[in-house]
């Protein structure tokens, strides 16, 4: 089955044309094929856009482009123009499903689900829960059902839905309860494809299943998030009603005393919505290095240019996750593996090696040279880092979000149900 999958974000866009996903064998890594890679970056300024076929650049240009819905036209004439051309030999006309990654379910949606009208509609209703993300997963909606009509069913995969099992008493919160109950207030959880993309991935490696593990995945790069997986289900999680909470991120301030916000509005006489800007795009390990959210530059800076502020951004960072690992390993109990997934979690040992120094004493030990050495691989793919004493195992997984979501849709076009509504 090809499925074309799409992952919209607020300045970006990725497209994957992929094959060999059926509800038997699609979440099992090795049987799909990326076919074509699409990549929209620098979106309301200077954009450029990259398509690759079978891993070989074909088209890469730089135009102005101001909002998504242009980057999708731009994008999907390209497509087009590249098949009419015979530069690209993938016929896009034998694409039989899309998945859209959408960031926020709310209270609506509890698993993916097959976008019709009404489901457009309710998801552009939560636009103000995620006013940076959910807009965009509505133009690729709307520009692929352009490009390639009414007939090719589409589903919506929520980051949400991974953490529809949190027990209630972990993603309620401590506010007047009718008023969460009115207002819909609670912990929703985010990164949630990432996540299970995580866990889906050490299950495959180790041959263990997930039934009888318990896990903390690190999804660490711009945004971070933390998650503590309980026999295949998340049980808790750092990101809650908002992509803003939990850990210190690129631009996002994570946890912080809410009464901050009130304190800030008051003595810089600025409405809300400012101190919230501050708080999203310009705090975390921007705001405290003052010069930018990039962890590379970060360590280049405190390394090799004693920066002291940019060695404050990274202890920072590195002794917030390390405080949710200990938390996490008390919420389950112990865990058999932590995994680290995510630009920062994948690509720099040094900032893995931080934030598990110390952690001896719940027997988690890396391995210098593993964990060194486990860089640049390739999605879904798993390296462990721990020693051969570590009680806890410790892996480093390549992110792979768009065979997750290529798998939950075609599982979700191969239901029964869906499979009548569309005979009928």
């Amino acid at each position: 089955m090809k499925i074309l999958v799409i992952n919209s974000g607020s300045s970006s866009i990725r497209l994957h044309l992929m094959d060999g996903f059926s509800p038997s064998n699609s979440r099992i890594h090795g049987v799909s094929q990326l076919l074509i890679q699409g990549t929209v970056k620098g979106i309301s300024r200077e954009t450029t856009l990259e398509i690759s076929e079978n891993e070989q650049s074909i088209f890469k240009k730089e135009c102005h482009m101001d909002n998504h819905e242009q980057a999708f036209s731009w994008m999907f004439d390209s497509l087009r123009s590249l098949e009419k051309s015979g530069a690209m030999t993938s016929d896009i006309n034998l694409i039989e499903g899309v998945g859209h990654r959408v960031v926020h379910g709310g209270h609506r949606f509890f698993e993916s689900t097959v976008i019709d009208d009404e489901v457009l509609r309710e998801i552009e209703r939560l636009n103000d829960l995620a006013p940076l993300h959910n807009p965009p997963s509505l133009a690729g909606m709307y520009g692929a059902r352009k490009f390639l009509g009414d007939s090719i069913p589409m589903v919506a995969v929520f980051d949400t839905m991974f953490h529809q099992t949190i027990p209630r008493h972990a993603k309620t919160y401590a506010i007047p309860y009718k008023l969460a109950e009115r207002h819909h207030i609670i912990r929703y959880g985010f990164h949630g494809i990432a996540h299970a993309s995580l866990a889906n991935s050490y299950a495959i490696h180790t041959g263990n299943s997930l039934n009888d593990q318990r896990l903390i995945t690190m999804q660490l790069g711009n945004g971070c998030s933390i998650t503590a997986i309980a026999y295949g289900k998340s049980t808790d999680t750092s990101m809650g009603f908002t992509p803003s909470e939990g850990l210190m991120m690129g631009t996002r301030s994570g946890d912080l005393d809410p009464s901050i916000i009130s304190y800030l509005v008051r003595k810089e006489q600025v409405p809300v919505i400012g101190v919230q800007n501050w708080l999203d795009e310009h705090s975390g390990l921007l705001g405290i290095s003052g010069e930018t959210n990039d962890m590379r530059r970060l360590l280049q800076a405190a390394n090799h240019e004693q920066d002291e502020r940019a060695q404050l951004a990274i202890d920072m960072f590195c002794y917030r996750i390390r405080k949710y690992l200990g938390a996490y390993l008390a919420v389950l109990g112990g865990s058999e593996a932590i995994v680290f997934g995510g630009g920062i979690g994948e690509g720099s040992p040094e900032i893995r090696a931080q934030i598990c120094e110390g952690m001896e004493w719940c027997g988690l030990r890396l391995h210098k040279e593993r964990n060194k050495t486990a860089v640049g691989l390739q999605p879904g793919t798993a390296s462990e880092i721990s020693s051969d004493d570590s009680r806890i195992a410790a892996f480093v997984i390549g992110t792979d979000e768009k065979s997750w979501i290529a798998s939950e849709t075609a599982r979700c076009l191969s239901t029964p149900r869906h499979k009548e509504e569309r005979h009928e």
